[in-house]
């Protein structure tokens, strides 16, 4: 592990939880946010999905939301936000910091409140869930 990787101390965690079984594997989640004011209007789902487009895989520079990483989007009427995301592969070198940007853009949208990123393992990413901007994008790889 380097040095940059000790900015985020879930990084460990992450990593250990992919070298473990399906059965073993631990619940990773970043979380990014406050509680929102009750007075202000709470973010819709096309403004969460901006934020994620925000947030690129830095090897291919496809962001997140048209790799097909992101699975399922929950607004709850006071702004918090739970979504579940999943990695390209296990051994994804940027796993440990690509949930936490996600928490992190979509906590900067106005009318969020906690913003959770729960890393999900089932179903297993496919090519099948690149966006159709993405599969152009590979092409030229």
């Amino acid at each position: 592990m380097t040095d940059e990787n000790h900015d985020n101390p879930h990084e460990a965690d992450l990593l250990n939880a992919m070298t473990l079984s399906t059965a073993e594997k631990k619940e990773y989640m970043a979380t990014a946010g406050q509680s929102k004011p009750s007075d202000e209007k709470t973010a819709s789902r096309e403004d969460v999905i901006e934020a994620l487009k925000t947030v690129c895989d830095p090897e291919i520079m496809i962001n997140i939301w048209d790799m097909g990483l992101v699975y399922d989007i929950r607004i709850a009427d006071n702004g918090n936000i739970d979504i579940d995301m999943t990695l390209t592969a296990p051994g994804c070198p940027v796993a440990g910091i690509l949930p936490q940007q996600a928490a992190d853009a979509v906590a900067l949208v106005e009318g969020t409140g906690i913003v959770t990123v729960k890393i999900v393992w089932e179903p297993a990413w496919s090519m099948e869930r690149l966006s159709e901007d993405a599969r152009a994008m590979m092409e030229l790889f």
